[in-house]
């Protein structure tokens, strides 16, 4: 297979691979995986320390945390639990100041009407809204004396609304001031294996869209003025991606077919999507109610 053909990822973990295939080693980059047996969950955290090895991985310096269960698909609601309490200690690692009592604004990114974007939207409905009752009756009407404010919005997208997602995001931050923004958006994996079994959580920010290539203005710490925490699971795969992996498993080797630039711009997902949405929405909602749950010392 010729090297000129690029299946793209959002997943950082498949770019450190991607780069790996090529060299040997990536300097300014540590790699930390955790494998729990049990679960059958690993877990790989990628660090990306300086501007150079950002470069050779496509993706900007910060802390990327990969969540990878392959019986994630499966519909059983113990291990899902298990999994969203993983993912609530990896992300209470990752929010700054997490022991303490904040405000989080937390963003669905997402197109409802579009099963596979659905992701960000779905986690937002089953989320545990304080802000609003907080606000009007104190922390005593959950029987709290520190408690998270928690606020949420599914800004739509821009040919619904008009308006960038970055645009809809800076006015509410500005307007409810938060301490952190966590956003949740569906992404694009490299690999069919990852699509729908891995979550990835990140520091760095978003860039809405871009799980289809429509890259928008970003959230991100530099844009919004607050830290930006960053999940998203891959719910799509090129159409290309189905192809190169079949060629690749007969040991085709010749000259780049030119299906594969065809089908470069179109986008796949399983036919079981809106059960599995619905399944990853709820697992990620209940990672995030986890974390931001948690009891502060007085």
């Amino acid at each position: 297979m010729a090297n000129s053909f690029k299946i793209r990822t959002d997943l950082a973990l498949e770019a450190r691979e991607s780069v790996e295939e090529t060299q040997k080693e990536i300097r300014g980059v540590e790699i930390d995986e955790n494998y729990d047996e049990k679960n059958e969950v690993k877990v790989t955290r990628v660090v990306i320390h300086t501007k150079n090895a950002a470069r050779n991985l496509g993706k900007p310096m910060g802390t990327y945390i990969t969540l990878e269960a392959p019986a994630m698909l499966e519909a059983d609601e113990d291990y899902h639990r298990e999994i969203s309490e993983t993912l609530a200690r990896q992300l209470g690692m990752i929010i700054p100041n997490h022991d303490k009592e904040q405000s989080v604004l937390v963003v669905g990114l997402g197109n409802r009407e579009v099963t596979a974007d659905a992701l960000g939207p779905n986690v937002v409905d089953n989320l545990f809204v304080t802000r609003h009752v907080i606000l009007e009756y104190g922390k005593a009407a959950y029987n709290r004396t520190k408690m998270n404010l928690v606020s949420s919005i599914v800004p739509g997208v821009m040919a619904a609304t008009g308006m960038e997602t970055a645009e809809i995001v800076k006015g509410v931050v500005e307007q409810t001031k938060p301490d952190v923004v966590i956003v949740i958006d569906a992404l694009a994996a490299r690999s069919t294996k990852r699509m729908n079994r891995t979550v990835q959580i990140t520091n760095t920010g978003i860039h809405p869209g871009s799980g289809v290539g429509n890259h928008r203005s970003a959230l991100t710490k530099e844009s919004l003025g607050v830290p930006v925490i960053a999940i998203g699971v891959p719910t799509v795969v090129d159409a290309a991606t189905i192809v190169n992996d079949a060629l690749e498993k007969a040991s085709y080797s010749c000259e780049e077919p030119k299906v594969l630039t065809e089908l470069n711009n179109m986008y796949v997902t399983s036919k079981d999507i809106d059960a599995t949405i619905k399944r990853l929405s709820f697992m990620i909602s209940e990672a995030i109610n986890i974390t931001l749950d948690g009891e502060f010392e007085e």
